[in-house]
């Protein structure tokens, strides 16, 4: 078993097949299937169930893959240290976040670049619920995110930005009046939601908890460019930080009387000390 081995069977176990897999390594299919093949008879059981339509991991894998993604941690920690006194920096950092989530990512990105272009980052975008579970599981180095307290548990975090949401609607859309709204009103009005999992729902669910109002949705979306053009169409109002309202200036934004849904974005990662390629990257988030 090496190091080449554990890197294809942790991103056949991450991209969920072989083909995307392949994909992502840069190499062919074949390549990837006698790999894990390889790796399966010198460990003495299979990794992946394989049917027409997915790969899963079997108990043996859902073992291997954790472990192996040490194993590859800790093999990038050791170049890095060599790299490092050589005046150099190497590495790969996988970062998560989730859609519409700080614009400035890729400033931070740009200047990582700049610094060490020897260091290899690769991004992951996913629900917030699906990026805390690769960070518990190492799949993520760090994450620019919204959590709330309790996600935040075993994390380390520091805050980025902190803001309301507002009520976007089409520029012509007649509100029950002027000047601020409430989540009552909202509860009248035809909604366009996020997906279940998203972060910007789970803080909308909990201020309509909290204002003890129920509403009903009346499409529900996982993409911000299709709930804007619900909305740019009048068919529906979306409750959204302000911040990616702002992208949108042919809609119009109001803010909330009380009960407005709050948002925080930060950046975390696992507890500990940071890796030198997450370390030089996390330099440059501010």
């Amino acid at each position: 078993m090496d190091l080449r081995q554990m890197e294809v069977a942790v991103a056949v176990a991450e991209e969920g097949g072989f083909t995307a897999a392949a994909q992502r390594l840069h190499i062919v299919q074949s390549a990837v299937s006698s790999t894990v093949r390889a790796l399966e008879r010198d460990l003495g059981t299979p990794l992946f169930d394989r049917t027409t339509h997915r790969v899963a991991l079997t108990p043996a894998g859902e073992a291997f893959v954790p472990a192996a993604r040490a194993a590859l941690r800790a093999a990038e920690q050791t170049r890095a240290a060599v790299d490092g006194v050589r005046g150099q920096l190497r590495g790969r950092v996988t970062v998560g976040t989730m859609q519409g989530v700080w614009a400035g990512l890729h400033r931070a990105l740009a200047g990582l670049r700049a610094e060490h272009p020897g260091v290899v980052v690769r991004l992951r975008q996913a629900a917030v619920v699906d990026i805390r579970q690769a960070l518990r599981e190492g799949a993520v180095d760090l994450a620019v995110v919204a959590l709330d307290r309790q996600q935040q548990r075993g994390l380390e975090t520091r805050l980025l930005s902190r803001e309301e949401m507002v009520l976007v609607t089409a520029a012509d859309r007649e509100l029950p009046e002027d000047g601020p709204v409430t989540l009552t009103d909202v509860a009248r009005m035809p909604l366009v939601d996020f997906s279940p999992g998203w972060a910007i729902r789970q803080s909308v669910d909990r201020a309509f908890r909290a204002a003890l109002v129920e509403r009903t949705t009346t499409f529900e979306v996982n993409d911000i460019v299709a709930a804007s053009e619900l909305v740019r169409h009048d068919l529906g109002v979306c409750i959204m930080p302000e911040s990616i309202a702002a992208r949108f200036p042919d809609l119009a934004a109001y803010r909330f009387a009380q009960h407005a849904p709050r948002w925080k974005v930060m950046v975390v990662r696992p507890r500990g000390e940071a890796p030198p390629a997450v370390a030089a990257l996390l330099r440059h988030i501010t």
